[in-house]
C-alpha cells in the first residue's frame, strides 16, 4: 500500500467519530461498550475498503485518478473540488459557530448498550462522506498498486487504534484518566464547531500532500 494513504486513517475518525468514541468511555459500562463500537468500526471499515476497491476493480482504468503530475488529470480534478468543499465547510461552521449544536444521537451514546454501540461504530463509518471519500481515496490506490484487501490491513489497524484512543487512555491513565474524560466529552459536545474546522482543515492538508 501506497504510505501516503496510511495518514487518512486520522481523517477516518475526526469529528463526531472520535467524540463518539470519548462519550462511550463516560457510559456505566465503558468498556464493554468501547470494544463493541471498535468491533463496528473495524468491520465497517474493512467492508468499505474492499468495497471500493472492488468498484475500481470493475471500472479499471475508466475511472483512473491519473498521476498527480499531469495536468488536467482526474485526480487532480477531484483533489480540487474536495479542497474547495472542505473549505466551504469550514467556514460554514465559524459563521455558524455560536448556533452549532452536536448531533442528537451522540447525546443518545450516554445510554448506549452494546448493540447501539456496535451499529454506531458501523454507521459512523459507512455513512460519514468524508469517510467514504477516504475509502474510495483508498481503494483507488490498493487498485493503482495492485494490491488486495490485505494490503490495507495497516491503514484499517491505524483507523481502529486511533477510535480506541479514549478507551486506552481510561485504561492506562487511572483514576486522573477516568476522570478528564467526562471534561473531554462535555468540551467536544460542546465546540463541535472546532472539531467540524479541525477536521476540514486536517483533510485538506493530506489532500494537498
Amino acid at each position: 500500500m501506497d504510505l501516503q494513504i496510511l495518514p487518512l486513517a486520522v481523517t477516518m475518525m475526526a469529528g463526531p467519530q472520535i467524540v463518539a468514541a470519548v462519550i462511550l468511555v463516560t457510559t456505566p459500562r465503558p468498556v464493554r461498550v468501547s470494544l463493541a463500537f471498535l468491533l463496528g468500526v473495524a468491520i465497517a471499515t474493512t467492508a468499505g475498503v474492499t468495497i471500493t476497491l472492488g468498484i475500481f476493480a470493475l471500472l479499471g482504468q475508466v475511472v483512473a485518478p491519473g498521476s498527480p503530475s499531469e495536468r488536467g488529470s482526474a485526480g487532480t480534478v477531484v483533489q480540487l473540488v474536495l479542497v474547495a468543499l472542505l473549505v466551504f465547510a469550514a467556514v460554514k461552521a465559524y459563521v455558524r459557530r455560536e448556533t452549532a449544536e452536536p448531533p442528537k444521537w451522540l447525546g443518545s451514546l450516554m445510554e448506549a448498550g452494546a448493540w447501539k454501540a456496535f451499529t454506531v461504530g458501523l454507521l459512523v463509518i459507512l455513512v460519514m462522506p468524508s469517510d467514504i471519500v477516504v475509502m474510495l481515496t483508498v481503494g483507488a490506490s490498493l487498485e493503482q498498486h495492485g494490491g488486495g484487501v490485505a494490503a490495507a490491513l495497516p491503514f484499517i489497524g491505524l483507523t481502529v487504534l486511533i477510535a480506541a484512543l479514549p478507551l486506552l487512555v481510561y485504561l492506562l491513565a487511572g483514576e486522573r484518566g477516568r476522570r478528564a474524560m467526562p471534561r473531554v466529552r462535555e468540551w467536544l459536545t460542546s465546540h463541535s464547531w472546532v472539531v467540524t474546522i479541525a477536521t476540514c482543515l486536517l483533510f485538506i492538508v493530506l489532500i494537498l500532500t
